[in-house]
C-alpha cells in the first residue's frame, strides 16, 4: 500500500491508487522505448521455444509394437513325474553267525561270486567237537542202561511165569504172586526210562552236531559278495543283534530302482508306467525301467511325505552298481496327435492403451495449449483364469481364440480349440521399438 501511495503522489495524485493495473500501465508508459522492445522480443522467444518443443513432441512417434510368435504344431505330449532314489540289488542278504566264537577261516573276499551252500567262513570247532564227544558217550551209556533194563525185565517176566505155575498147583502163596507181578512192572518201567534216556542222549548228540554244522557259515544264495566284515581270528558274539559278517547280492544282471515319489504326484503313478533314469557315473546315458510296485506305506522326512516306488532295471551290461544315486523321469500320461501350443502363448495378454494426456504430461490454459500431453501404453496384468485363450496374429492384428487346455509337459500344452489350426502363429511375447 505504501508503494502504490508513493507512486500516486509522484504522479501528482492526492492519495493511494486504487487500481494496480492502472499503476502498472503508468510504470510501463514511463519506460524507455528501448526497454519495451526488449520485453517484447523476450516474450516472443519464449512462445517460439515452447511451440517448437510441442511440435517435436507431437511429431515424434510413441513407438511401434513387434510381436514374437510361435507356430501351433500337432504331435505327442508326455506328462512326466520326476523322482530320485538309488539302484539296489533285487535280492540282498546279510549273513551272520548263529554261534559265538573265534573265526578260524574266512574263505571269500569282496566281489567274489558264490553258489548256494558254498563255505564263507568257519568258527573254531574245538569246543564243539568236545561237546559232540560228550554227547556220544552219554548215548552209549544210555544204550547200555537200556540193555540192562531189558535184561532185568525179561528176568522179572520169567519169575512171574514160574510163580504163576506154582500158584496153579497150589504150591505158592498169594503174597509171592503179587511180589512177582510188582517186580515185572518195575522192570518194565526201568526199560521205559532207559529208552527215554537213549532218546535224550541222541537228541543231545544231534544238537551238538547241528551246532558244529553252524560253525561253518555257508552262502544261502548264489550271487556276489558285496561286503565282508569278517577277518580270521575275529571274535563273534552272537546276540539279539548278531553282527553282519557278509552282505551278498543275487544276480546283478537284474536290479531294481527304489525312488521316492512326492505325495502330490503319487496319484498319477502306477504299476506298468515306464521311466528313464540317469546316474552320476554315466550322465550322458539314460537307462530304461518299469514300475513293478508302488508301496502304500508313507515315508516322512523333515515333514515331507513320500511313497516308495520300485522299478525293474535290466543290468545285463553290468554298468550299474548297488547304491548308485539315480534321478528317474516317469511317464504317467502320453497323448498322441494333439494340437500343441507353447505355454508362453497361454500366458500372453495384449497391452491396454491408456490415455495420459490429462495427467502429468500436460497442463491447462495457455501452457496446456502450447505443451499438450502424450499418450502411453500400460500392459495388463497377466494371469491364468478359468477360461483361457491364445492370441493369433492375423494380418498383423492380434485375434483372441478361446482354448481348452489339457496335458502339458512344461513346455507345450495340448489344447482343444475350434478356431485354431496347425501352423497358426500364436503370440508368445512382444517388444516395443523406440
Amino acid at each position: 500500500m505504501a508503494i502504490w501511495g508513493k507512486t500516486a503522489l509522484a504522479d501528482g495524485g492526492a492519495g493511494p491508487a486504487s487500481d494496480p493495473a492502472e499503476v502498472m500501465t503508468r510504470i510501463l508508459s514511463r519506460q524507455r522505448p528501448r526497454r519495451r522492445w526488449l520485453w517484447v522480443l523476450l516474450t516472443l522467444a519464449l512462445i517460439g521455444g515452447a511451440g517448437g518443443w510441442a511440435w517435436l513432441s507431437l511429431s515424434q512417434p510413441s513407438g511401434s509394437i513387434r510381436y514374437e510368435t510361435a507356430e501351433v504344431t500337432r504331435g505327442e505330449v508326455i506328462v512326466t513325474v520326476t523322482a530320485t532314489g538309488s539302484v539296489q540289488p533285487t535280492t540282498q542278504v546279510d549273513v551272520s553267525s548263529e554261534l559265538s566264537g573265534a573265526l578260524a577261516e574266512v574263505a571269500v573276499d569282496f566281489n567274489d561270486r558264490v553258489e548256494v551252500g558254498q563255505v564263507l567262513a568257519r568258527l573254531d570247532e574245538t569246543n564243539l567237537n568236545d561237546v559232540i564227544l560228550t554227547a556220544r558217550a552219554q548215548l552209549q551209556a544210555a544204550e547200555a542202561s537200556l540193555k540192562q533194563a531189558e535184561a532185568a525185565a525179561r528176568e522179572a517176566v520169567a519169575n512171574l511165569e514160574s510163580q504163576a505155575e506154582l500158584d496153579r498147583r497150589g504150591q505158592s502163596t498169594r503174597l509171592k504172586m503179587v511180589a512177582s507181578e510188582v517186580a515185572r512192572d518195575r522192570a518194565q518201567a526201568a526199560v521205559d526210562g532207559a529208552v527215554a534216556e537213549v532218546a535224550l542222549a541222541k537228541a543231545r548228540l544231534s544238537e551238538a552236531e547241528n551246532e558244529l554244522k553252524k560253525a561253518t557259515i555257508r552262502s544261502p544264495i548264489s550271487g556276489v559278495v558285496l561286503n565282508r566284515a569278517a577277518e580270521p581270528g575275529q571274535i563273534v558274539a552272537a546276540s539279539l543283534n548278531a553282527p553282519v559278517l557278509f552282505t551278498l547280492a543275487e544276480d546283478l544282471a537284474r536290479m531294481e530302482l527304489r525312488v521316492d515319489v512326492d505325495e502330490a504326484d503319487i496319484g498319477r503313478v502306477g504299476v506298468g508306467n515306464t521311466a528313464e533314469f540317469t546316474v552320476d557315473a554315466f550322465p550322458d546315458r539314460s537307462f530304461p525301467a518299469t514300475i513293478t510296485t508302488v508301496r502304500y506305506a508313507p515315508e516322512t522326512t523333515d515333514g515331507v511325505v513320500t511313497y516308495k516306488a520300485i522299478l525293474s532295471v535290466d543290468n545285463s551290461e553290468g554298468l550299474l552298481r548297488p547304491g548308485m544315486t539315480a534321478t528317474a523321469t516317469i511317464s504317467v500320461t502320453v497323448q498322441t496327435d494333439a494340437l500343441l501350443v507353447p505355454n508362453a502363448a497361454l500366458r500372453y495378454t495384449p497391452p491396454q492403451e491408456v490415455d495420459q494426456s490429462e495427467g502429468s504430461g500436460g497442463g491447462s490454459g495457455l501452457i496446456g495449449m502450447i505443451m499438450p500431453g502424450r499418450s502411453s501404453t500400460a500392459p495388463l496384468t497377466r494371469g491364468t483364469s478359468a477360461s483361457q485363450s491364445v492370441w493369433v496374429l492375423q494380418n498383423g492384428v492380434p485375434t483372441e481364440v478361446p482354448v481348452q487346455p489339457g496335458d502339458t509337459d512344461g513346455k507345450v500344452t495340448a489344447v482343444i480349440a475350434e478356431g485354431l489350426a496347425e501352423g497358426d502363429k500364436v503370440i508368445v511375447d512382444q517388444t516395443t521399438d523406440g
